[in-house]
Parts: C-alpha cells; sequence; structure tokens
C-alpha cells in the first residue's frame, strides 16, 4: 500500500502518524533510488520517523475510517476476553495481540485487563505492574486511533469505553 503527504497512518508501535514527505533520504548509508516516508508521530511532536516506502518489517496501515470506529465500538460485547493456562502465557497473549495494531485485538486485551482489574479490586488486591503496563499499551494504541478517527480527545475516548465495559460488567 502506497500513503501519499499528509496521509495518517498507523506505524507500528508509534501509533498514529502523518506522512511529512515521500522521498530520496540524503543520509550516508541511505540507498540513492530507495524512497522513503518521512513521519511525525501525532502523539509524540517533534519525533520524525524515515522507514522505507516498501517497508515490510513495520505494519502500517491506514486510520481507521470514522464508520469503522463507530463499529469497532459497537462489537465491543461479541469482543471475548483473552483466556490461557496461566498468567505467563497470557502476557504471551497480550504481547500477540497488541503487535497485530489492531482495533479488536487491542480491544480483547483491554477488556481481559478491565476484567481482571475490577476482580482484583472486589478481592482487595491491587493491579499488577504488568497488567498495568499492557493496558496502558493497548489503550495508547487503540485510543489514539480512535481518537483520530472519531475527531475526540483521547480521554473522551477513554471515558466512553471504559463506561461502555463498566456497564456490561456489572450486567
Amino acid at each position: 500500500m502506497f500513503f501519499n503527504v499528509d496521509d495518517l497512518i498507523v506505524y507500528g508501535s508509534n501509533g498514529v502518524c502523518k506522512v511529512l514527505k515521500i522521498s530520496k533520504l540524503e543520509i550516508g548509508g541511505a540507498e540513492d533510488d530507495k524512497l522513503y516516508y518521512t513521519l511525525e508521530p501525532v502523539y509524540q511532536k517533534g519525533t520524525v520517523i524515515y522507514t522505507p516506502v516498501d517497508n515490510k518489517k513495520v505494519i502500517m496501515r491506514t486510520v481507521m475510517t470514522k464508520e469503522e470506529a463507530y463499529e469497532l465500538i459497537a462489537q465491543l460485547d461479541e469482543i471475548d476476553p483473552l483466556e490461557a493456562e496461566n498468567e505467563k502465557a497470557l502476557e504471551q497473549l497480550y504481547k500477540e495481540c497488541i503487535g497485530k495494531y489492531d482495533g479488536i485485538e487491542c480491544f480483547k486485551v483491554i477488556k481481559t485487563l478491565y476484567m481482571k482489574r475490577l476482580e482484583r479490586l472486589q478481592e482487595g488486591k491491587k493491579v499488577t505492574a504488568t497488567d498495568s503496563r499492557y493496558l496502558h499499551i493497548a489503550e495508547e494504541s487503540l485510543f489514539g486511533e480512535l481518537s483520530i478517527a472519531l475527531d475526540m480527545p483521547k480521554e473522551k475516548i477513554c471515558s466512553l469505553v471504559g463506561t461502555r465495559f463498566k456497564q456490561r460488567l456489572e450486567q
């Protein structure tokens, strides 16, 4: 897939990025005939990323549309939480799901961790550092994209999704 200048794309763990430029790099070591995207992460102002247009190592895709974002949120009830035989296997599932940079996969992680957090708090236990870390990564990745797609602040997305999960868990 080829992107154009000013397109908003998801670039792996960097999240949503704006394509600033498409050009050959004038940097030592860069191939003379190879085109590169110059990307600016939307939520990391001042950061610039250079990546080959034909990069196959990092997932690059267009940001979901407004319709796709609403459709994804509407699917929350149908998304099953992750299950594994132990915490180590569950952590591996978190990594795999988040690494796909896909909305449904991120929601699986978020839903699982929201449910675990609620359960632990009801038992009078604290949320583990590992769970907090993966929840943060999944939320940042997905909520950043939903924020752009729905033209809403990230905090509002977090509130919207959190409220929706809470309502479903209490039923």
